[in-house]
């Protein structure tokens, strides 16, 4: 499994999701690891350093956090079919926050006397402000007319016969929305399709979208495994790894450093700096149990901070 595709997640996580879809429109198989949906995470810890969320990919002792990363680096190793056009990303950041806002704040607020006390303790420590269940609750009716406000463009956008969000065949694009119609869906079923009743367009793209996850194919497999797999390996070559020589913030290979989001500044994940690319950051880490592995980081949304 040493070049295997490795995919830590759990099946309700509307991130892993997008990552499932890439891989089922290439045609690629992985392995699937589930893992706890709150912390703690002790079999994904050792590889990540602590990184809390999901999904995170293992390539041997190459480990990806993020969804971004994650997509990045699955259309550098299999480039066919292309997933990922230029400014695609802006639509999938934009989703990814944005249109997220209201899709989380319908589903919570519409589950918000069934949500446990030890989910919310850990959506509060990764986000670092208060989870705040009352205040979905009240803004349910907004927050639906929003999702509808959005829906609305994708219906315009794919009019005139399109199947797919920016292109002749679905893509990152297409997989940035469809996060928020499988998230809703999954927890809302007949709230979704009561929004989405009189968008027919919309209604048959999510269609389309379904049908492609239903062709995934994955092999389940224990977290003893995929830690095996990493202390047998070592990190990848970083020759495709050019650091930017620009960086404004100074910071060169080897220094060491602290990697957090911007939107959960408290988790830091320390090691040496391996490259900051423009796409991303990637540093150096060992564990006991894994040995040495490569964390790779997206770089928009992500901070590396000398120590």
């Amino acid at each position: 499994m040493a070049n295997d595709i490795i995919l830590h997640h759990y099946f309700n996580s509307p991130f892993s999701e997008k990552v499932r879809l890439q891989l089922a429109i290439k045609g690629l198989s992985w392995a699937s690891v589930v893992q706890p949906d709150v912390m703690p995470k002790p079999d994904l810890t050792p590889l990540t350093g602590g990184y809390r969320r999901i999904p995170v990919m293992q390539i041997g002792a190459d480990v990806f956090c993020d969804s971004a990363v994650i997509m990045a680096e699955i259309e550098r190793r299999h480039p066919s079919p292309k997933t990922v056009h230029g400014v695609d990303w802006a639509a999938n950041w934009w989703a990814d926050r944005t249109f997220f806002t209201p899709t989380v704040g319908i589903i919570f607020g519409s589950i918000a006397d069934t949500v446990t006390p030890e989910f919310i303790a850990d959506r509060e420590a990764m986000t670092g402000r208060p989870f705040d269940l009352a205040g979905m609750k009240a803004a349910i009716p907004p927050m639906k007319a929003q999702f509808r406000a959005i829906s609305g463009w994708l219906e315009t956008q794919l009019s005139g016969g399109k199947d797919w969000v920016a292109g002749d065949a679905p893509g990152l694009a297409d997989i940035a929305w469809y996060l928020n119609y499988w998230f809703l869906n999954s927890a809302q079923r007949a709230l979704m399709a009561d929004l989405l009743s009189d968008l027919p367009r919309v209604l048959d793209w999510t269609a389309r979208m379904r049908a492609i996850a239903k062709t995934r194919s994955f092999t389940e497999t224990p977290t003893a495994e995929a830690i095996a797999v990493a202390k047998a390996a070592e990190p990848e070559s970083t020759a495709h790894l050019v650091h930017d020589a620009k960086d404004p913030t100074g910071l060169s290979p080897g220094a060491k450093v602290d990697v957090f989001g911007d939107d959960n500044p408290g988790d830091r994940i320390a090691g040496a700096l391996v490259a900051a690319t423009l796409e991303r950051i990637v540093i150096a880490r060992e564990d006991p149990r894994v040995g040495k592995v490569h964390v790779h980081f997206p770089r928009v949304g992500f901070t590396a901070a000398p120590v």
